[in-house]
């Protein structure tokens, strides 16, 4: 296909979305995140989302960068720059093309007929890597920066920045930093010469609104968070999308977690053969005194549901992050979701109710990653965070993380003093007796030397000296304090984010990673002459703050990325009373949410509204 004639005006400048259609395995990742970085570094508020297959390689793979000036960095439905590589999606690929956007392609695929009037650029990537001096097993990788310089060319996007990025990418190794730049600028040269960048209606220009943020993702967050929280013992089973958590910490301990004195890690990590395996390792380390993690997605939670009733019942703090995906089963394991909430939320059989904690940024990652543990120590119970693949696996702007200032809350531990102590003043001790009447008993570690600091944790019926019983009463007593407690999590958990619009009586409830596209979708409806009121829920259980918003607003839309309408069942259950103010938006397809979905979703309702 030839490039069209006609010139389009006028330019778009920084808002706009490009997604590359590769194909898994080919080394397309290098380019797409250098292009990406280098928009970053152009000051430019930008996010990228990874579109893979749940195989190894040679399926399709889509990349798509969200540039935004706005700093909107949601998922939008349609691409205004698509660079077409793979010849199996091509037909596909085009579907989701916008109204005036371009097409930069392989010349060795074939636009179908009905695309004429598309501005097209056919890039001769064999041709280009042939005329450099390559070993021939590093074309095809090196073939993807082919597009990053012609891209770079139509765009202005300073090559300074696109070196830089490869710097970064390749971890100092200069000669494969050069390499795939010396492939940016062949295709740049062929691009002077080849193509008329006047033709592009979009353009990249330097501006300000990155400084001081860096870009990493959230599964990158959680393991130095959780490591900057002081974790000593972690214990996993690979599975998508949570790997990468615990992975990283293997790469991270070395460099935070060694003691200088003795050279010994202060953190270990250990595979276990499965997931059951796994949350049960950590909760030999939690009884033992040690802050505990581990880290899974839906399947492996479920093998967890047995154990995790255990550590609720014998009151063992430990962390466990949920990674959610696609289910139920294997489902879609590499697509997003926020489909756990309910299983997690009361997991295990009987009457459980786990706290929850739910990060919806990059930097909440980080900061659940060490209140989790403080959480979880200071009421001796689990803690289950759950983030999801969209913030997990992809890469978003954040702040620098900030080591915590907080000193560590390690809950109720008595050592040898404190238990002599007890026993000068004739005070009993009990592993589960409510001493101060807060509902949160006492508990001793292995080490603690004391004749009196032996009990036998159980997760059969117990009294509050951890004496087997089958009393009525008393198990009774135990479940009530037990439910008690947990209520006293309402102040001790994060407390929701809001943000008002004046004279709205609508309200949109939110939480996890679907608070970008409705932030963007507030915006919209504001524009469209609705307005409304944000509120995104951060925990379970629900504090105060979270009643008085539904009780305030006439209706609130409660948007969720999954198909029952989780989070709103939920604050059903939490205020019955208020329940007819609740309206559910749920939508799951395995993708994020877009903006357009939620504001047109919320503009027909309010419409079919006032029609009645």
């Amino acid at each position: 296909m030839q490039q069209s004639t006609a010139a389009i005006k006028p330019k778009i400048i920084n808002d706009f979305c490009i997604t590359f259609c590769n194909v898994n395995g080919t080394g397309s990742s290098t380019a797409n995140a250098c292009l990406m970085h280098a928009i970053f570094k152009m000051g430019i508020p930008v996010a990228g989302r990874n579109i893979f297959p749940s195989n190894i390689k040679g399926l399709p793979t889509w990349f798509t960068v969200r540039i935004s000036k706005d700093n909107y960095l949601g998922r939008v439905a349609e691409d205004h720059i698509l660079i077409l590589t793979n010849a199996t999606t091509v037909e596909k690929d085009l579907q989701y093309l916008a109204p005036g956007g371009i097409i930069l392609y392989d010349d060795r695929l074939t636009i179908p007929e009905g695309y004429e009037s598309v501005p097209a650029f056919p890039m001769p990537i064999k041709a280009i890597v042939k005329e450099m001096d390559i070993e021939r097993k590093l074309r095809n990788y090196i073939g993807n920066m082919v597009y990053t310089g012609i891209l770079a060319y139509l765009l202005e996007i300073d090559l300074k920045t696109i070196y830089e990025a490869l710097e970064f990418h390749f971890k100092g190794k200069t000669d494969a930093a050069k390499l795939n730049y010396e492939a940016v600028l062949a295709s740049v040269e062929w691009a002077k010469e080849h193509l008329d960048k006047s033709l592009v209606p979009f353009k990249i220009e330097a501006m300000d609104k990155t400084r001081g943020y860096i870009m990493t993702d959230g599964n990158t967050a959680a393991s130095l968070g959780t490591l900057y929280g002081g974790s000593q013992f972690i214990a996993w089973y690979p599975i998508t999308p949570a790997s990468s958590v615990i992975e990283n910490m293997n790469e991270y301990i070395p460099m935070l977690r060694k003691d200088p004195k003795t050279g010994k890690m202060t953190c270990a990590v250990v595979q276990a053969e499965d997931e059951l395996s796994a949350v049960g390792m950590i909760i030999g380390a939690g009884w033992a005194g040690l802050r505990a993690m581990t880290a899974t997605s839906g399947p492996g939670l479920s093998l967890m549901a047995e154990y995790l009733g255990l550590a609720y019942f014998s009151e063992i703090p430990i962390v466990v992050w949920d990674i959610q995906r696609v289910g139920p089963s294997t489902g879609l394991p590499t697509r997003t979701a926020q489909c756990d909430l309910l299983f997690a939320a009361n997991i295990s059989h009987g009457d459980t109710q786990q706290i929850i904690l739910i990060p919806g940024n990059v930097n909440e990652c980080f900061e659940f990653g060490w209140k989790s543990f403080d959480i979880a120590e200071h009421l001796q119970t689990p803690v289950i965070v759950l983030s999801d693949l969209d913030l997990g696996m992809n890469q978003w702007m954040a702040e620098p993380f900030q080591y915590p200032e907080t000193p560590m809350d390690r809950g109720k531990v008595l050592w040898e003093d404190d238990l002599e102590r007890l026993k000068k003043q004739n005070i009993p001790w009990g592993r589960y007796l409510d001493m101060d009447g807060d509902n949160i008993p006492y508990r001793t570690v292995p080490g603690n030397r004391h004749l009196n600091a032996t009990y036998f944790a159980r997760g059969t019926g117990h009294d509050d000296f951890a004496r087997y019983s089958e009393d009525p009463e008393i198990w009774e007593e135990g479940l009530q304090r037990l439910k008690r407690k947990y209520s006293r999590a309402r102040k001790l958990v994060p407390g929701p984010i809001m943000k008002r619009n004046k004279n709205a009586s609508v309200g949109i409830i939110t939480s996890g990673s679907t608070f970008m596209p409705t932030l963007e979708a507030q915006d919209e409806l504001v524009a469209s002459g609705i307005p409304t009121d944000y509120m995104r829920i951060r925990a379970l259980p629900f504090n105060q703050e979270v009643i008085d918003f539904i009780h305030e607003h006439d209706h609130s839309y409660v948007i969720e990325l999954n198909r029952d309408g989780q989070l709103k069942k939920m604050l059903t259950l939490e205020a019955p009373h208020l329940a007819y103010k609740l309206r559910q938006l749920s939508h799951i397809d395995g993708m994020s949410l877009t903006s357009k979905w939620i504001s047109r979703r919320i503009r027909e309702q309010e419409e079919a509204c006032r029609d009645k």
